[in-house]
């Protein structure tokens, strides 16, 4: 049998790979982590899914005082103005900690760290920065980059991408987001609440592409109202520096007559790709699909022995959550145990405010499948929503017609996000919306409008 120096050696410290090692450390097996950066958490506590809660809250919070909202509360505030260099300052923090936390993590369970960037030399041998490593088990998790959009150049101060757009120096006077997917409208309601004009430019006849159609449109609407302005079923064929901004030339996305956008700052956020570059794939006898992803098992294994890949380099949702779960499962499988992901059970949340979430089957995907049953309740009838003055957004429930098991649910509310849960669990569960309807909700909660939704899948509704 070869000697090999670990066990398993994991490409990639984001979530999905973070946790794979620590998971693999915690059955036994010698781990060790390859990462380029010089933090831990990859994109998503770098540049990603922390950083951008923290500026959505801190903006939130600026944009309750600046509107009056907490005046009519009875909090008045005689004086404030925005501090943006403070404000970026606690989103630095928030990523030192919980990166310097992983650092912790992997002391605690001796998982080590190789710091460098990785590539293959064969199946089960690795080079990482000046050094050459060998492993019986190899896990590719190096995550996902932003898509570029072709003839556009990101300089990451008038033309940015997601990582850029979070270090503004100042509020741009006019932000226009290319993409009108969670990214984009993330980002841009963060700018939009502390003061920029936000214009969206999708291609798509929609925002949120793959979300419940009744979703997205009431999305659109409440965005509206929060001041967005949106070009739908519109692309963008130029982006020109042009003194301190940018000039936009669009059209529409089936063809016709051609205008320009004049911007301050220009968001490109058409998507994310999987991020194989520079690991000599074809060295250790991978290839990639069409879409440029690893192709894997029910286990996550590749087409090579040994060889395993999760999280965002593999085909399903570029989900921060679905990598973790991944992780856990892959380590499991090497270690001989049955590591098994629901992939029917992803949820997907949009940090804007109010959040928006989905897990499941859409309204649309449903009706393909056969007949079904929606319930939908209004969270202007739920008692708490209405008392904390959130009215906007509805929870909807989708149901099997015959067999009453839940197929979807779809949420509009200001803790979205956290309803979710309750929804991802029961359908991990194999509940009817009758289960979820007859199981007691404390009160007042937001998260009573998924049973009164439930509820109305059978036509019965108490507060409405």
């Amino acid at each position: 049998m070869a000697d090999y120096d670990f066990d398993v050696l994991v490409i990639g410290a984001g979530p999905g790979g973070y946790v794979a090692a620590i998971r693999a450390a915690q059955l036994g097996l010698k781990t060790a982590c390859a990462e380029a950066r010089e933090t831990l958490g990859g994109t998503c506590l770098n540049v990603g899914c922390i950083p951008s809660k923290a500026m959505l809250h801190a903006s939130e919070l600026f944009q309750e005082a600046a509107s009056g909202a907490l005046a009519k509360l009875g909090v008045k505030i005689d004086q404030m103005s925005l501090d943006l260099d403070t404000m970026h300052g606690q989103r630095r923090d928030a990523v030192n900690q919980l990166t310097g936390g992983i650092e912790y993590l992997f002391k605690k369970n001796k998982v080590e760290w190789l710091k460098g960037r990785a590539a293959f030399q064969d199946a089960h041998t690795v080079a990482v920065g000046n050094r050459t490593v060998t492993a019986k088990n190899i896990v590719i998790a190096t995550g996902s980059t932003v898509t570029p959009l072709p003839g556009v150049e990101i300089d990451q101060q008038v033309v940015v991408d997601s990582t850029g757009a979070l270090e503004l120096p100042k509020v741009p006077g006019h932000l226009v987001v290319i993409g009108g997917g969670v990214i984009g409208l993330e980002l841009g309601s963060v700018w939009r609440r502390l003061g920029a004009k936000v214009t969206v430019v999708e291609y798509l006849d929609q925002v949120l592409p793959g979300m419940d159609g009744e979703v997205r449109k009431e999305a659109n609407k409440i965005f509206k109202k929060q001041g967005f302005e949106f070009k739908l079923s519109t692309k963008v064929t130029k982006v020109e520096r042009q003194g301190g901004g940018a000039v936009l030339t669009v059209e529409p996305a089936a063809g016709g007559a051609a205008e320009t956008i004049e911007a301050d700052v220009v968001l490109v956020a058409i998507g994310r790709r999987a991020n194989t570059d520079g690991l000599a794939l074809d060295k250790s006898g991978l290839a990639l699909n069409q879409r440029g992803q690893i192709e894997i098992d029910h286990d996550f294994g590749t087409q090579v022995p040994g060889i395993w890949a999760i999280g965002d380099v593999v085909p399903g949702p570029m989900l921060a959550h679905k990598a973790e779960d991944e992780g856990i499962a892959v380590a499991e499988n090497i270690a001989g145990l049955t590591g098994i992901v629901n992939h029917d059970v992803i949820p997907g949340v949009v940090y804007t405010a109010p959040e928006i979430a989905g897990v499941g089957l859409t309204e649309e995907q449903a009706r393909e499948r056969g007949k079904v049953k929606v319930g939908k309740f209004p969270m202007l009838a739920n008692s708490r929503a209405k008392t904390n003055h959130e009215p906007d957004g509805f929870v909807k429930v989708i149901a099997d017609a015959d067999s009453d098991r839940v197929l979807g649910v779809w949420c509009i509310a200001s803790v979205a996000g956290t309803m979710i849960a309750q929804a991802a669990q029961a359908m991990e569960f194999g509940a009817t919306s009758e289960d979820i309807a007859y199981t007691c909700h404390a009160h007042p909660t937001h998260s009573e409008a998924i049973k009164e939704a439930a509820m109305a899948v059978q036509g019965k509704p108490i507060h409405m």
